[in-house]
């Protein structure tokens, strides 16, 4: 596991190439094991590999992320906040292990954050990415995560730049 946390980096940019619907199939298994709270389960995810629809998910989030202009598929991960105030946790292990997931694969993935950013028109990123997706008003959306076979190489983390002075035992 500890190899895998190290490899899995923010990929940014994508080969041509489609990703294999056992893989997809597989990270949206990993995904729908997620444990949420209370086992609520408020999560659903939208998947997309038109490259129509993702070239306009890219002007629901920020400038400076890239990684929908070459991403064959994106995921976005949403959660229905009446029927649970831990979507938003839930998304994120679940977000996680998609990424994971994916680069158990030798996939790339990257997380473009949706919740409480903006647009790159200024507007509410979420809403932006409602409006073109039709996910209903109750739903938030966490992030949209693209997915592809890697078309840069990143090192991998070091442990030795651990910085173990941020845990604590017993007391702060």
């Amino acid at each position: 596991m500890l190899e895998l946390l190290k490899t899995r980096r923010s990929t940014r940019k994508y080969k041509d190439l489609q990703v294999e619907k056992a893989d997809l199939d597989k990270m949206l298994k990993a995904a729908l094991l997620a444990p949420s709270g209370k086992n609520i389960m408020p999560l659903e995810f939208v998947v997309i590999e038109d490259k129509e629809t993702l070239l306009k998910l890219e002007t629901c989030k920020h400038p400076g992320a890239v990684a929908l202009k070459t991403a064959p598929l994106a995921i976005v991960v949403i959660g229905d906040t009446e029927k649970s105030d831990t979507w938003i946790e839930d998304a994120s292990i679940a977000s996680i292990l998609i990424q994971l997931q994916a680069e158990a694969l030798d996939l790339g993935s990257c997380w473009i954050q949706s919740s409480k950013r903006k647009s790159q028109t200024g507007e509410n990123s979420e809403d932006a990415v409602r409006k073109i997706l039709d996910i209903p008003a109750n739903y938030g959306v966490l992030n949209i995560i693209t997915v592809g076979h890697k078309d840069e190489t990143l090192k991998a983390y070091d442990e030795s730049n651990l910085n173990f002075t941020k845990v604590h035992y017993a007391k702060y």
